[in-house]
């Protein structure tokens, strides 16, 4: 059939519809869905379609066009009705609601009649809706908040975050009643929640977002953020749908305690140091000072300070100039600076002000300053106080310096010789060992002994056995040459260090000259004294022989040459078997009077150099030998030391002590101390502490007597720690030997004994030696510069007590005023200087 008669037949079957009245788009479709007859409305949608043109579904957009046709199928099968939303490409597309129906069913052919709405306007208003609502859903779930929405018919909705936030899960129950939910508000926040409720329900925007905690599942408390409005009410005025978030502030919560606490603490801080906070901004002109600025340069509240006038006004006038310069050079560079200046207070004194101050530039680049200033006026003074104090001590110690280097002169050199002393002699063997000194690393001691010595003094006096030590002291100066070394170390020994260099004969030449100068007569007020000397000498060429040793061997050869006949010198041989078994013999008895208990204390009482009353005891050990009797500590202490059980002797005197000390005390007679010798070797002991602590030691009742004081030079941490436990019990520290080259001074004046003993030998001669009377009275001046008691050794007279009394010393020991004894002569003593004082 020709294309013109079929649409001829199609006419034919049309329905009585004139499309063309109707308003919206409407059109005839021929069964394959081309239209055939369209009104106005279509047409202005489709265009012309006097042609048949192609299919109405190849005017839509590709995704449309399968749907179009399966639709047309459709109502070909069933001939009901059908809707669908297609849009018709363009440039622009657009969405329509296609409406398709068969007016004839009958007939097969029958056309289809198409109406069209444009649905354009919606499809974009429902978009943007969409877009609208997914952009609130991100939005709401970046800022972590929980959406709620609640109606008065008990419809409710709660988003999965603002489960999060309590720990729940969507399908978690949800409490049933607000009664139900109070129970997981905190305590403390229920009364405000309810009223915040109860006002944001009435519209009161103060209650717009209000905070509480509600407990978590886990069982912490979560502070939440409440935001909410009613959007809708009754009729009434009462709300029927209310919604919001809920955000999980807690980390907020806690920064915020954080940040108050800092707060206070740094509040707290500037109100206990006093300081002035100012803040200026040089483009308004003004400086806002707070209250401690206002206090620190007396202002009342009220406006801002201005720039260029109270506070520069304030200054002082040498300080202004200086001050303000400084100020703008630094703001200039915008770097922070510190300073310090004076002002002028009301009544006309003078504030010290130190300042820190940071210039910067803020966010809108105005030039501003913050900094602090504080009153130092109270520092300055002390600092002035201090330094008038410093320059008086500084006077004084220089004084003190001038007694001190004299005293230490004095200590390092013999009082009768003018030769140095023992401890000179140490120091000199210290300093050869370090490498320093004048002396090379080959080294020879001569050990001089002077024979026949006692009998010169027993039968013609100390002044004459002052003049010949005097004597042997010149002999070794002219012996000698000017990098050698001589010494006295005590009575009628002494000691010359010579440069070895390997050639013994050198050294037999000077020991026979020595020798033989030595033998010569000499005259001392008309009498001839004759006396000689043994010489005993040791030599080494290297440095890492101990100082003691060398000296030690040079003893054995002077030993051995008193023993060949004396006048003569020997040099030490390794083959003195002789000696050191004799040495070994000693230890050994030694170790087995320590095991049989043969080891006790005699006590050489002391006493008060005004009063004569018994102030204290000096403990003094003594070996009970079984073969050679009653021993004084010069016949095995030594070897104690060299064999270790010094420490053990002076552990055991000091027991027994105490025990007589106590029986003394259940008499009534004890005396107010003792004092035990103690070795330095125990100092350094870390028991020591422990094994003091196990006796029943009263405070105040026992003094530490130091037998070796070279280590108050050294003052390791072992010794000082246990010094300082001593103190700590109550153990008063004493020096003995003081003055003879055993004890330093420089080490008396960091350790500041509780008492210093001043040797004998520094006594003996006081009634004779006014020498020896000043060097005694510069000694106890000192101690008592450093509250230091005094006592002087050596006692031998009433004369030396007199004396002693009028230079200022404490207390008197020695054998003219009692000697040591036993625990029974000493008790009995005791009893009877008690008597003596009751009558």
């Amino acid at each position: 059939m020709r294309p013109e008669a079929a649409t001829q037949k199609q006419r034919a079957l049309e329905p009585h519809i004139d499309i063309a009245t109707l308003v919206w788009p409407v059109a005839w479709l021929n069964i394959d869905g081309t239209v055939y007859q369209a009104n106005h409305a279509m047409q202005s949608i489709l265009g012309s379609v006097a042609d048949a043109g192609p299919g109405f579904a190849e005017r839509l957009v590709a995704s449309d066009q399968a749907a179009f046709t399966l639709a047309l199928g459709r109502l070909m099968m069933d001939a009901a009705p059908t809707t669908l939303e297609i849009q018709i490409s363009g440039h622009e597309p657009r969405s329509y609601i296609a409406a398709l129906a068969r007016p004839d069913t009958t007939a097969v052919t029958a056309p289809i009649l198409m109406q069209l709405t444009d649905v354009t306007a919606i499809r974009q208003e429902l978009k943007a809706v969409a877009e609208r609502e997914s952009r609130w859903n991100h939005a709401l779930v970046s800022a972590v908040s929980g959406v709620w929405d609640q109606r008065s018919t008990g419809e409710l909705y709660y988003s999965e975050v603002w489960h999060q936030i309590r720990g729940m899960t969507p399908g978690d129950r949800i409490p049933a009643s607000t009664e139900e939910w109070l129970e997981l508000v905190h305590p403390q926040d229920r009364d405000r929640v309810l009223h915040s409720i109860e006002r944001q329900n009435a519209g009161d925007p103060d209650y717009t977002v209000f905070q509480y905690r509600e407990l978590h599942r886990d069982g912490h408390y979560v502070w939440i953020e409440c935001r909410g409005a009613c959007i809708e009410r009754d009729s009434e005025g009462q709300p029927t749908r209310i919604v919001g978030t809920d955000t999980d502030i807690t980390a907020r919560k806690a920064q915020e305690e954080w940040q108050e606490g800092l707060s206070r603490r740094l509040k707290l801080a500037v109100d206990i140091s006093g300081i002035g906070i100012f803040e200026t901004d040089f483009e308004a002109g003004i400086s806002e000072w707070d209250e401690g600025m206002r206090r620190i340069f007396e202002v009342e509240s009220g406006p801002d300070v201005q720039i260029g006038g109270f506070w520069e006004s304030k200054l002082h006038p040498e300080d202004r100039s200086r001050i303000i310069a400084n100020v703008e050079a630094k703001v200039a560079e915008l770097k922070p600076f510190a300073d310090n200046y004076r002002i002028i207070a009301r009544d006309g004194s003078i504030r010290y002000i130190r300042s820190n101050s940071l210039p910067f530039l803020d966010h809108e680049g105005r030039l501003r300053m913050i900094g602090v200033n504080w009153d130092v006026t109270e520092d300055q003074r002390l600092r002035q106080e201090l330094e008038r104090q410093k320059t008086l001590a500084e006077a004084r110690n220089v004084e003190l310096e001038r007694t001190r280097i004299a005293a230490e002169q004095s200590a390092l050199h013999d009082y009768l010789t003018g030769l140095p002393n023992r401890r000179y002699l140490e120091a000199k063997l210290d300093e050869w060992r370090a490498g320093q000194g004048n002396l090379g690393a080959g080294i020879a001691a001569l050990h001089i002994d002077l024979d026949r010595f006692k009998q010169i003094n027993d039968t013609l006096g100390h002044g004459a056995g002052d003049a010949m030590l005097t004597l042997a002291a010149k002999i070794l100066r002219d012996n000698i040459r000017g990098r050698d070394f001589a010494a006295r170390i005590g009575g009628d020994e002494f000691v010359v260090l010579i440069d070895y260099d390997g050639t013994t004969a050198t050294l037999a030449a000077i020991a026979n000259r020595i020798i033989a100068q030595m033998r010569q007569p000499a005259d001392y007020n008309g009498q001839e004294c004759r006396f000689g000397a043994s010489i005993g000498i040791a030599h080494t060429l290297k440095r890492d022989i101990d100082p003691k040793q060398l000296l030690q061997n040079a003893d054995i050869a002077l030993y051995k040459a008193k023993n060949l006949g004396r006048n003569r010198f020997e040099f030490y041989a390794h083959a003195s078997r002789t000696m050191i078994a004799d040495a070994s013999r000693l230890s050994s008895e030694l170790l087995r009077a320590l095991e049989c208990d043969e080891i006790f204390p005699h006590y050489q009482l002391q006493f008060d150099a005004r009063t004569r009353a018994v102030v204290g005891a000096e403990c003094l050990a003594r070996w009970r030998h079984p073969v050679r009797g009653v021993l004084g500590p010069d016949m095995f202490l030594s070897t104690a030391e060299d064999y270790g059980v010094l420490d053990q002797i002076d552990r055991l005197i000091l027991e027994k002590a105490l025990a007589d000390l106590e029986r003394w005390r259940s008499e009534g007679i004890a005396p107010p101390k003792i004092s035990v010798n103690v070795s330095a070797r125990r100092l350094t002991d870390p028991d020591l502490a422990r094994s003091l602590a196990d006796l029943d030691i009263k405070p105040g009742t026992v003094s530490f007597e130091l037998l070796e004081s070279v280590f108050l030079d050294r003052q390791d941490a072992a010794v000082m720690s246990n010094l300082d436990m001593l103190r700590r019990l109550a153990v008063d520290i004493e020096i003995d030997d003081f003055g003879t080259g055993h004890a330093s001074i420089v080490g008396l004046l960091n350790l500041k004994p509780t008492t210093l003993k001043i040797d004998r030998q520094l006594i003996e001669q006081i009634p004779d030696s006014q020498e020896q009377r000043i060097l005694v009275k510069s000694i106890i001046q000192i101690a008592r510069s450093l509250k230091i008691r005094v006592t002087a050794e050596g006692v031998e007279t009433e004369e030396h007590a007199r004396i002693l009394r009028r230079l200022g010393c404490d207390m008197l020991q020695g054998y003219g005023l009692a000697r040591p004894v036993g625990f029974e002569e000493a008790s009995a003593f005791l009893r009877s200087h008690k008597k003596s004082a009751q009558a």
